[in-house]
C-alpha cells in the first residue's frame, strides 16, 4: 500500500497489478470503518467473487490483500468522503489518479462508476473497455456496485472484466498447483 498522505482510504498499489479499480469517493460507511466498498448493500466484493476475480468471498476490512491476487484500488477523489452529489466540484484529482497509473502501470485500470470513467476521461462513456489508455494500461468501465445504483446494476461488465484480465484462469490455475496430490492406496 502507498502511504496515505491524508487520504480518507490509503491507495492499495505497486507495480505489476493485473487490475486497478477506481472508485469515486469513499463512502460514509467506508470511511468510518476505514475499508474500501464496506457497506453492506455494496456489491463490490461479491462482484469480484462471482465474477472470479478473487478465488473467494474476501470481506471489506481484507482489502489490503487484494494485491496478491493481481488487483490494486484507488479513488479520484481520496480527501472527500460522500455520494458523488455531495462532494464539491474539485474533489476529483485526475491529475494524480494518471500520474499513479502511468507509475504504476497495471494491465487495466477498471473504473466502478460511469461518474467517476466520465470525470476522468472528460467524455461520456458505454460500460465495456474503452479505446482510451493511460500508457499501456487499458481502461474499463463497469455498473456502480453501490446499492444506491442498484437500478443499473448487471453482473455482465464483471464478468467481461474477468475474461479481459485472465485473473480467474489464473486462480483457478493457482488452485490447481496450489492442491495436494491425491493417490489410490491399495
Amino acid at each position: 500500500m502507498c502511504a496515505d498522505d491524508g487520504h480518507v482510504l490509503p491507495d492499495v498499489l505497486q507495480s505489476g497489478l493485473a487490475l486497478v479499480f477506481c472508485g469515486t469517493a469513499a463512502g460514509k460507511r467506508s470511511a468510518a470503518e476505514g475499508a474500501y466498498y464496506a457497506h453492506p448493500g455494496n456489491l463490490f466484493w461479491r462482484a469480484l467473487h462471482q465474477s472470479g476475480l478473487t478465488p473467494r468471498l474476501l470481506a471489506p476490512a481484507e482489502f489490503a490483500q487484494l494485491p496478491g491476487y493481481g488487483i490494486g484500488l484507488t479513488d479520484l477523489a481520496k480527501h472527500h468522503i460522500g455520494n458523488d452529489n455531495e462532494l464539491p466540484r474539485d474533489a476529483f484529482d485526475t491529475s494524480a489518479l494518471i500520474a499513479k497509473i502511468e507509475y504504476h502501470a497495471p494491465r487495466v485500470l477498471a473504473f466502478t462508476s460511469k461518474n467517476g470513467a466520465r470525470a476522468a476521461l472528460g467524455h461520456a462513456v458505454d460500460y465495456g473497455l474503452q479505446a482510451d489508455t493511460i500508457g499501456s494500461t487499458q481502461i474499463f468501465v463497469l455498473p456502480s456496485p453501490s446499492g444506491q445504483a442498484r437500478g443499473h446494476w448487471t453482473l455482465a461488465p464483471w464478468l467481461a472484466l474477468a475474461e479481459l484480465t485472465d485473473l480467474a484462469a489464473e486462480h483457478r490455475k493457482n488452485e490447481t498447483l496450489s492442491r495436494p496430490a491425491s493417490f489410490d492406496i491399495c
